[in-house]
């Protein structure tokens, strides 16, 4: 096998985001843009000699192209073993589940989860460690500098391999191993679900739609509902990955899942809803006529961990991350466990995971998750969704507000203000920072600010420190409002607002959401100037 070393000039924008290095497929295309921050990634590791590299993406454009110039430069840099999914479909999880389970070195996973596809849209690449989680921030750093001086590659002239056929192919004692990107994974969902219950489920005249948004799920999702559960044929609608998603916008919330979303608000609508974006790490769950916010789906799962043979025994404690509704806190309360608030970005659970502090893991963003993968977990959150119904017998409705009369409702809301140019996103919170010393006291109506400040975190296991991880205001009355520029869009800047307000009195837990969070929502404009700054009246999107 040929190695050839070709000579490139360095790029300065490949810093790594929340969830690694996002860009327009256009950039990727441009020479040796992908090859060098591939071979960035490969200079910032020690020790890949004769190692085993897990490889596959979400299926997106440019996914296959990437992944035949990546299997040949991680020969070239050593790697004895290159183990990539069938077809190059992986979700997320699965790339997590796959890495721990046969002790892999690392993952690179091709994806921009929930961002648009096609050859105008969205593509990414995110190197995953041996635990099966997100690299930490150290190395995410060290690739970034490297990727500044770069002036190199190496890449083995060898050809393409094809992808559709499951075997080895060997370059005399390196391997690459053309794998099932399923089977492992369903292997361990069978472990932690009880998979006859859910047959039973479907059995019966359960009725459930299930939007995989033309993504990375779909062919996991038809096997496990319809193959292994025996759900009618059809349950999963939209499930063959397509480059471009079939023009969906691929993130499961009540804007860009329309579909689902108008048909679980319909005549004769199912009884359970689901839907999973690009690469399979998020998740949206819908009874009948009803939304369930992901804070408090976090929350519902965690009180009823018993329901679920894979956790029965019990949980060590609860993570969520600060923009999150505290409505987890209060069931890690009630059970004595802890809960631990972190910034966004599943690396900071892994640690906790890694610490046998926590179990179980969720981020507003609808992502949830547990120990089971290093990874927020989109199938995983729905089966167990599907057990605690079948335990229950209750409908999804039913469920939620059981759970608000026992622990009380965090009235809780996301607003997105999308594609915002990035000084004026980040003037507006330079803003909101120069009153900090200010708002201390002082009164809105009948919220009175008790804290001010921008969310720091230091991590109990590591000692490393995050700063700026969001700006909080926080009222006596335990109300918040949090300010936050996502690390997970590619043009311009998206500026996120949580608002939330707990209520624990029972006859005012069922108004409508933007209405109990109007008077937050005037002060979250109030204090920030959004509309003044942005030109924006109102949000892109509403979760």
């Amino acid at each position: 096998m040929f190695i050839k070393t070709v000579s490139s000039n360095p790029f300065q924008d490949q810093r790594p985001g929340t969830s690694g290095l996002r860009k327009r497929v256009k950039v990727f295309q441009e020479k040796n843009y992908l090859e060098n921050y591939i071979q960035a990634i490969f200079d910032s590791l020690s020790g890949v000699t004769g190692k085993t590299l897990v490889l596959g993406g979400d299926g997106r454009y440019f996914n296959e192209i990437a992944i035949q110039k990546i299997i040949k430069m991680a020969l070239a840099n050593g790697f004895g073993r290159i183990m990539v999914a069938k077809d190059g479909i992986l979700s997320t999880p699965a790339a997590s589940c796959v890495i721990r389970k046969y002790k892999a070195f690392g993952g690179i996973i091709l994806s921009a989860s929930h961002n648009p596809g096609g050859e105008e849209g969205d593509f990414g690449i995110k190197y995953n460690i041996s635990n099966g989680g997100p690299a930490p921030e150290s190395l995410t750093e060290a690739i970034y500098l490297r990727s500044k001086t770069i002036s190199s590659y190496k890449i083995a002239d060898i050809p393409d391999i094809d992808l559709s056929v499951l075997g080895e192919i060997r370059f005399g004692d390196l391997v690459v191993e053309v794998f099932d990107g399923i089977n492992d994974y369903v292997d361990l969902m069978k472990t932690l679900f009880n998979f006859s219950d859910l047959r039973k489920l479907f059995a019966s005249d359960f009725k459930m739609r299930y939007d995989a948004m033309n993504a990375v799920t779909g062919p996991y999702a038809h096997r496990i509902f319809e193959e292994e559960l025996g759900a009618k044929e059809g349950t999963v609608i939209n499930w063959k990955p397509l480059p471009d998603f079939g023009g969906k916008h691929p993130d499961p919330n009540l804007t860009y899942a329309k579909d689902l979303v108008d048909y679980m608000f319909s005549e004769g609508a199912a009884d359970f809803g689901a839907a999973s974006d690009g690469d399979g790490d998020r998740n949206m769950i819908l009874g009948n006529h009803f939304y369930v916010n992901p804070s408090d789906s976090l929350a519902v799962i965690c009180a009823n961990y018993k329901a679920v043979k894979g956790y029965s025994s019990g949980i060590l404690g609860i993570a969520r991350s600060m923009p999150t509704s505290q409505a987890a806190n209060k069931v890690a309360d009630f059970l004595g466990i802890d809960c631990y608030e972190t910034p966004t970005g599943w690396k900071f659970f892994g640690n906790l995971m890694d610490g046998n502090k926590v179990t179980i893991c969720g981020e507003e963003s609808f992502g949830t998750g547990s120990n089971h993968v290093r990874e927020k977990d989109g199938l995983w959150a729905i089966l167990f969704w599907l057990n605690i119904i079948a335990n229950t017998k209750k409908s999804v409705s039913e469920i939620v507000k059981d759970h608000w009369i026992k622990f009380g409702r965090n009235y809780y809301s996301r607003h997105d203000y999308e594609n915002i140019d990035t000084d004026v996103a980040n003037a507006l919170m330079d803003h909101i920072r120069e009153q900090f010393s200010s708002l201390g006291g002082k009164e809105f109506g009948e919220y009175m600010v008790s804290t001010a400040d921008d969310f720091n975190y230091i991590d109990s296991i590591d000692g490393s420190e995050t700063s700026k991880q969001g700006i909080r205001i926080i009222f006596t009355n335990g109300s918040r409002i949090i300010y936050r520029l996502s690390g997970t869009g590619t043009k311009g800047s998206t500026l996120r607002i949580y608002i939330e307000k707990y209520e624990s009195e029972i006859s005012k837990q069922s108004q409508d959401t933007q209405v109990a969070l109007s008077d937050l929502i005037k002060i979250a404009d109030d204090i920030g100037e959004i509309i003044k700054r942005t030109g924006m009246k109102q949000p892109t999107v509403i979760t």
